[in-house]
């Protein structure tokens, strides 16, 4: 019972009741002190202890860095590995299978740039976006995007013949010079199906554009020199379906094989001896790599950025943990998401893993 001589005692045990022992290995949360002489490694090096999503693009910066310092002389070796795998020296060359997924906004806006590195210097193995991630690459080499507003009104902008995505504009005139390169390259695809029996699948179609584009500004020229997969699940969702559709009718015939694709993808996750995913944004991109890894039992290494939440049942959404119920992911694995819109936090990922740790391959 409550009076006023034990009222003080009663508040006293409610707010000031005993805390268990941290254990030793509890990390501090700490930030960055600005009154040091200012280094940028050691900034990012504070995002691990700095709590919320700090902590978790370090997580993704660690995450990331086992993937690209991994090699299979880590690992004992099986009974039943085969002779070749079991030499030292070539064991210390195979490395982590890295799958690299994003959606087209990515390739919309400056991410280009940074995607283009990660290709031109062989840091992934495959990739895997939409088909606007692979049209406004090639358009970028051809016209410019430019800086808009988030706030401008599409009434104003569609009698202007200006697109909107986003903060970016990208006038009507860049989709024109596209597809006026793209179809005589489609109708040159046509012509050797019928005259060598070839079937092109998204794959052999994205690899022969990075070919014929021949600009070292593209992120398809350097998928194309580095012989870097690039899997394009819903090809036919932008203006490359928009071309494919014209065709149609000017030159019908074109067959794309969407199923020699999903065999290449999967075996590679089957055979891949670590298998690492980046995964910008979601949707298919997002599943695509997911399922593939499926048949392996799971990615050794994940990281997901994307400002999606799992309360709608959304693939997009869906954290890592879902992703391990369905094998997706290891069950020993240590998978991180960053919720954060990605052009703010991958740069910098970028920066303290690929940029710094990367050492070239020896094949």
């Amino acid at each position: 019972m409550i009076n006023q001589e034990n009222e003080m005692d009663v508040v006293k045990a409610n707010l000031l009741g005993p805390s268990a022992n941290m254990p030793d290995t509890a990390e501090v949360v700490k930030g960055y002190d600005f009154n040091e002489e200012f280094d940028f490694s050691n900034l990012m090096a504070t995002f691990r202890h700095m709590g919320f999503q700090a902590t978790n693009v370090g997580l993704a910066i660690e995450e990331i860095n086992k993937m690209i310092k991994w090699r299979l002389s880590d690992e004992p070796i099986d009974d039943d590995e085969m002779e070749e795998l079991k030499d030292p020296e070539y064991r210390s060359k195979v490395r982590c299978t890295i799958f690299l997924g994003y959606t087209s906004n990515m390739i919309s806006c400056g991410m280009r740039e940074i995607i283009r590195f990660l290709c031109q210097h062989k840091m992934v193995d495959a990739i895997v976006t939409t088909c606007g991630g692979i049209e406004e690459d090639f358009m970028k080499c051809q016209a410019h995007h430019y800086m808009g507003d988030f706030k401008l009104r599409g009434e104003m902008l569609r009698k202007q013949g200006l697109n909107r995505i986003g903060n970016l504009i990208v006038p009507n005139e860049n989709y024109c010079k596209f597809e006026d390169w793209l179809m005589p390259l489609f109708d040159e695809m046509l012509q050797e199906q019928k005259d060598e029996g070839k079937i092109w699948c998204p794959t052999s179609i994205i690899d022969r554009l990075g070919e014929k584009i021949d600009n070292p500004e593209s992120v398809y020229y350097w998928c194309h020199k580095n012989k870097i997969p690039v899997f394009c699940p819903a090809i036919t969702d932008g203006a490359l379906g928009d071309v494919l559709y014209m065709q149609s009718f000017s030159n019908p015939g074109f067959i794309v094989d969407v199923a020699q694709d999903i065999r290449k993808i999967n075996s590679m996750a089957v055979w891949a001896k670590k298998s690492g995913m980046i995964i910008l944004g979601g949707g298919v991109i997002k599943h695509h790599i997911c399922n593939a890894n499926l048949m392996r039992n799971g990615a050794d290494f994940s990281v997901f950025i994307n400002t999606g939440q799992e309360y709608d049942g959304s693939d997009s959404g869906a954290r890592p943990d879902e992703a391990i119920s369905w094998g997706k992911i290891r069950l020993d694995a240590t998978p991180v998401k960053v919720y954060a819109e990605a052009t703010l936090v991958f740069p910098f990922i970028v920066a303290e893993t690929f940029a710094k740790h990367w050492k070239p391959r020896e094949d």
